[in-house]
């Protein structure tokens, strides 16, 4: 059941001899993650794999906190960043369902603030924003993290979007209504805060606060018990600790004993600010995989699913065809891949160059947490660590991951 690797740090692997996968080539995923443990590359990590019904792989290895020598535990709760994204995208489709906002409609007519926004170098953009620019980042916002442009600077030196911004998501309105675009919108694919903006649209249509309706509308219905905006006092002993990558070694960034996670967030973030289980996380897949519902509950319909989860790019384009620079950030970091509406999908896997299928989606989290879902495959997998690095460091691992866990798959759908 359990095995002790070099470094002592624990690595088990739940075999429930699922037909389709190779347990013995399953085994390969902790080892390999071991590996990383033991180079100092990650502090620990759990995975999941849902296929058919059911989990088929469960494995975690190395420590939640590494100061404190605490193991890597099942129900360890993780800063999921963005992987908040697509539950945001969820809440702004569901009231989309309710015909209360659409796709096309111009951010203006709920965000006049906007109306007056400029490209730079200051003329004004070649068509109107709209919300589906926002759920697919071409809407010429930006993240102050690229260290690109004098615009990025500008929204470092304001925090744009950080959860302690006083006065929260007007706030943040505010700042961006002042600042000019990087592109017109349509124009490029640059990873931003627009999802920020969304959580604002859905706290302006709902009329609720945005954490209280995704809690209200998405967590509480799908039983995500120990996923919110803050880690409760009662969960302290859960939370992980989270560290930096640097020179390659692992530094502290967020000791989850004396964590800002333990407060309410004066800016609830739709872009990066819940954190949560990989158990819970599975259950927000799961509802993705079957088009919309889990256990009962619905949440979108089965075309609103296909909808979000198709390449949602003008002309039908790759996110790399559409990057303002070979180096720009994104979380999939591939040729060969789309976005939908709050996730990258899988357009031609030859191009990717690694095993997978047309259709999958996913996205990850500045933690170097990821998902993917393949609908085709009928699987969904949820991985969780805690450790920022560089774009490139997340993506290897990604596709790493990806690679051990489609060459595992001894029975294909596709």
């Amino acid at each position: 059941m359990a095995g002790l690797s070099i470094t002592g740090t624990m690595a088990t692997h739940a075999d429930f001899s699922q037909p389709g996968f190779s347990d013995e080539r399953l085994a390969r995923i902790p080892r390999f993650l071991e590996g990383q443990v033991e180079a100092g590359q990650l502090p620990g990590g759990l995975t999941l794999i849902w296929r058919g019904g059911r989990i088929v792989h469960r494995s975690q290895v190395g420590m939640m906190d590494v100061a404190r020598a605490a193991a890597m535990r099942q129900d360890a709760i993780f800063r999921l960043y963005s992987m908040t994204k697509p539950v945001t995208v969820v809440a702004l489709l569901m009231l989309m369902e309710e015909g209360r906002i659409a796709l096309d409609d111009p951010v203006t007519s709920y965000i006049p603030e906007f109306a007056d926004l400029k490209v730079r170098g200051g003329h004004a953009p070649a068509r109107a924003m709209t919300v589906r620019d926002l759920l697919r980042h071409t809407a010429g916002f930006t993240y102050g993290f690229h260290n690109r442009t004098a615009i990025d600077a500008a929204y470092r030196a304001q925090r744009i979007a950080e959860m302690d911004t006083e006065g929260g998501l007007p706030t943040m309105i505010a700042q961006l209504a002042a600042l000019p675009l990087e592109y017109s919108p349509g124009e490029a694919w640059i990873y931003s805060v627009a999802t920020d903006v969304a959580g604002y649209l859905v706290q302006l249509i709902s009329g609720q606060g945005y954490a209280d309706f995704v809690r209200e509308k998405i967590l509480s219905p799908l039983k995500m018990i120990d996923t919110d905006f803050q880690v409760g006092e009662d969960k302290r002993g859960r939370f992980a600790a989270c560290y930096a990558l640097r020179d390659g070694r692992l530094d502290l960034f967020d000791d989850p004993q004396n964590s800002a996670w333990f407060s309410p967030p004066k800016l609830e973030s739709g872009g990066g600010g819940l954190a949560g289980t990989a158990d819970d996380y599975l259950r927000f897949c799961r509802m993705l995989l079957n088009k919309g519902e889990l256990d009962g509950v619905r949440l979108l319909s089965p075309k609103t699913v296909v909808l979000m989860t198709a390449n949602q790019l003008p002309g039908g384009k790759e996110i790399a065809d559409l990057s303002p620079a070979a180096d720009a950030f994104n979380e999939s970091g591939y040729r060969g891949i789309g976005f939908g509406l709050g996730v990258a999908v899988t357009l031609d896997p030859v191009k990717v160059g690694i095993p997978g299928t047309a259709g999958e989606f996913a996205w990850g989290g500045m933690a170097s947490t990821a998902f993917f879902v393949d609908p085709q495959e009928d699987m969904a997998v949820v991985f969780m660590t805690q450790v920022i690095a560089d774009t490139a460091r997340r993506v290897k691992l990604r596709r790493d991951l990806r690679s051990l866990i489609y060459g595992a798959m001894i029975q294909s759908h596709a």
